[in-house]
């Protein structure tokens, strides 16, 4: 951070630990861009790409610029529309009237009269809708880089920007449309709720920033042993959720042992001074969803789960088997 930043402020050390989590491919193309010049960034330029990339209230900004720009476009086109509209009753006015002349006896001058009449007719559509294909073309265009703004607004309304997985607005719609889903399809689905251990001591210990490391690495280890429809989520400070259609509790078990086994294999090691910081471990609870049950009840289940793990010795997975039948699927793991 030092070698390319003139400050050291706590927004410089969110963009550069941002940036080599690779968590927004956006701020990281600005990042390279401001750095062709070869200079360190200066903390107006940091400012400048937190305020781009990162903070919340941009959103909102963006969201309005972006929605604004949409219905001024939508504007421009149904005037476009009605400039349509008027050339093509004049051009029917026109061949009416000349369809009126034909009708009458005419001198061989008077014809050509008409014929006159009804090409300058038909260039002057020809040429209005020549203009009117090239304003819809442009407009087009604007409309989707409008669209696309807004898609991205949408994406990090949805996204934990520390992370870069889903927050928790987002894990409540998917697990609320996963119930749904299942109950229509008569499918499995299972939830896992994983809870850093000790996570605060862990934080007071190192600080926050080293804190943010350990929530990376929790997300990163989650989405190396999922695949397909699975949702990963943050939605607390350090809990953090998965979202798993189609899977049963035997094999939603399989996956939480493996998430847990991942992340207790991780040694954490301090980036400035290479300083070994031990390891972490999460607790983690299983449930699948019940006929006629609903999302919340089962978060709250499988939550409960979560916290039988902790008051188990934490470092474990238990699900919402009786006791007796999860010691067993346990020690089969």
């Amino acid at each position: 951070m030092r070698a390319y930043s003139d400050t050291a402020s706590p927004h410089s050390y969110e963009i550069w630990f941002t940036y080599v989590a690779g968590a927004k491919p956006f701020l990281n193309d600005a990042v390279k861009n401001a750095l062709k010049s070869g200079e360190k960034l200066t903390e107006e330029q940091i400012e400048a790409l937190y305020d781009a990339h990162l903070s919340t209230v941009r959103l909102g900004v963006q969201a309005e610029r972006a929605g604004t720009g949409m219905l001024s476009e939508i504007e421009q086109v149904v005037a476009m529309i009605d400039d349509a509209l008027g050339s093509t009753t004049r051009y029917g006015a026109s061949l009416q009237a000349i369809s009126e002349d034909l009708a009458a006896p005419q001198e061989r001058s008077g014809l050509r009269d008409i014929l006159e009449a009804l090409v300058a007719a038909t260039r002057e559509v020809a040429a209005n809708n020549r203009s009117l294909e090239m304003r819809l073309r442009d407009s087009r265009g604007e409309i989707e880089a409008l669209r696309e703004a807004l898609e991205r607004v949408r994406v990090e309304t949805l996204t934990d920007p520390l992370t870069g997985i889903s927050n928790r607005k987002h894990f409540e719609e998917m697990l609320i449309s996963a119930t749904i889903s299942a109950r229509a399809n008569e499918s499995p689905l299972s939830l896992v709720v994983i809870d850093i251990d000790h996570f605060k001591r862990f934080n007071d210990t190192y600080g926050h920033l080293t804190g943010d490391q350990v929530l990376r690495l929790v997300s990163t280890a989650m989405g190396e042993q999922v695949q397909g429809q699975a949702t990963l989520a943050r939605f607390g400070g350090e809990e953090f959720a998965m979202i798993l259609p189609g899977l049963s509790r035997e094999q939603a078990f399989e996956v939480a042992e493996k998430v847990r086994r991942n992340v207790e294999a991780r040694e954490l090691m301090k980036r400035s001074t290479g300083e070994s910081l031990g390891r972490i471990t999460v607790s983690l609870g299983v449930a699948v969803l019940r006929r006629h049950e609903t999302a919340t009840s089962l978060l709250d289940r499988a939550d409960t789960c979560m916290y039988r793990a902790k008051g188990s010795g934490r470092n474990r997975t238990v699900t919402d088997l009786d006791p007796a039948e999860a010691a067993a699927l346990s020690d089969a793991a």
